[in-house]
């Protein structure tokens, strides 16, 4: 019911916004115009998760987001394979902080992830640490299966590149904080992890964390499909 309001406020407001911006009644700063590409260095809000919409499936839009996101990206040729076809995969290499290895992502992923870099990991670890993160350890993106690698069900968001496993982070002092050993704890590792968890949610449709279930005692599941969570 909230995600049916919300989602329903959303809608009303960018339409509201959109008819008057095009009409030329009123001129909205870019942040607030729904019909603006989505600037990564700007604070999101209630348009943001509008203009990541949009991405997945106008390219240019795409490009111009990923222009301000200061990510390092490779494009991948497509994939034909008849379970899990990609299509404008982007192969990212990193950016302000350093990958434990690049990942396949879809541009709303990418752009998903430059948002959280931003406005969630590192706000959080000045907040806590007062130092920033400089490497993010994952377990990887793009994988052909069904969601827990059942045998039938549906296909998993990693599937499409949509979804990103995140284990851990390094500090600039060297430290290192990693979601399986020191989510339990009650420390500020653990209040650093659940800053970020919380900080996530604001720019991926799902996040999922120790407090889900079992599967994710090692991870934060970061994913851009069509449902709302955020556990």
């Amino acid at each position: 019911m909230r995600f049916s309001r919300v989602l329903l406020v959303l809608l009303l407001m960018v339409g509201l916004a959109g008819v008057s911006a095009w009409r030329g009644w009123i001129s909205l700063p870019p942040q607030w115009n729904p019909w603006a590409p989505l600037d990564v260095r700007a604070e999101p809000n209630l348009l943001t998760r509008y203009k990541l919409m949009r991405l997945s499936d106008d390219p240019q839009l795409c490009e111009q987001a990923l222009s301000s996101s200061g990510l390092r990206v490779a494009r991948q040729a497509d994939s034909p394979d008849a379970k899990c076809p990609l299509t404008d995969a982007l192969r990212v290499q990193g950016g302000d902080v350093v990958l434990s290895s690049s990942f396949l992502a879809s541009c709303r992923l990418a752009v998903s992830f430059a948002l959280f870099e931003h406005h969630a990991l590192q706000p959080a670890a000045q907040a806590v640490y007062g130092q920033a993160v400089t490497r993010v350890d994952h377990l990887g993106s793009f994988a052909c299966r069904n969601v827990y690698g059942r045998e039938n069900g549906r296909l998993s968001q990693h599937a499409s590149a949509n979804a990103l496993d995140i284990a851990g982070f390094r500090l600039a002092d060297g430290r290192t904080i990693s979601v399986l050993k020191d989510w339990p704890k009650d420390n500020q590792d653990a209040r650093f992890l659940r800053q970020v968890r919380d900080g996530s949610c604001d720019v991926f449709s799902v996040v999922l964390s120790p407090d889900y279930n079992a599967a994710h005692r090692n991870h934060f599941h970061l994913d851009v499909g069509p449902w709302w969570v955020c556990r």
